[in-house]
């Protein structure tokens, strides 16, 4: 590891996660967590504010998930190598966000010594991928030439639609949504109108299984 500390952004939406990861992390020599997100919107404002060198991102956050949080902090051109640290192992998720530029993918289960390296892999800009995900899963990432019809739809999407579908399906009202997206509520009620219109659906219990299936959202029990 160089001399210069390596600055880090944790973005998870347990607590726990990230006090672990901190603990984790700062009991390396080199390696200080500079701010933590309990959500992706959260995630995207401390990198633009912070400009940390590595940001260790979950995908299941609320209001904006870590793979549509990840999207716009590359389409902002920050510098900051993402490193993904979910439970989920997805072809799609691993798909998309190996597509998105991210410098590793683990799993939650990964030992301890396995994210380190994934960040000091990401410093030298080396891609890490956890040993747990199964090489099967990768390849259907390197292979797959066609997407299922449901993701066609759901890339039809503006970015700004996909952040108001997953408020929408998570139970947010027009108004919250129009004050955490500083839009007008009729602005949003015209986003909602040209998702359902994209989507090819008539309500919002459809769009709900429709984010279920994607893996948008979790269902907890």
């Amino acid at each position: 590891m160089s001399n210069k500390s390596i600055s880090i952004v944790i973005a998870d939406d347990h607590t726990i996660v990230r006090q672990g990861l901190m603990k984790l992390l700062e009991e390396e020599k080199g390696i200080h967590v500079v701010g933590e997100a309990k959500d992706g919107r959260e995630a995207v404002k401390k990198v633009m504010e912070l400009t940390p060198d590595i940001v260790i991102m979950d995908i299941a956050m609320p209001e904006l998930n870590g793979i549509e949080a990840t999207r716009q902090i590359k389409q902002a051109g920050a510098e900051s190598k993402i490193i993904i640290l979910s439970m989920h192992d997805h072809s799609r998720y691993i798909r998309e966000l190996l597509g998105l530029g991210v410098s590793g993918y683990l799993l939650k289960n990964s030992a301890s010594r396995d994210i380190v390296k994934a960040v000091t892999s990401a410093i030298k800009g080396v891609t890490y991928l956890s040993p747990s995900i199964s090489t099967r899963v990768i390849e259907d990432w390197l292979v797959m030439n066609k997407q299922s019809q449901e993701e066609e739809l759901y890339n039809t999407l503006s970015n700004r639609e996909r952040e108001v579908f997953q408020m929408m399906v998570e139970g947010s009202s027009t108004k919250k949504i129009a004050d955490a997206l500083c839009l007008s509520p009729s602005t949003i009620k015209s986003h909602r109108s040209n998702i359902m219109e994209k989507l090819k659906m008539d309500n919002l219990s459809q769009l709900i299984q429709y984010a279920i299936q994607l893996g948008i959202i979790d269902i907890h029990i």
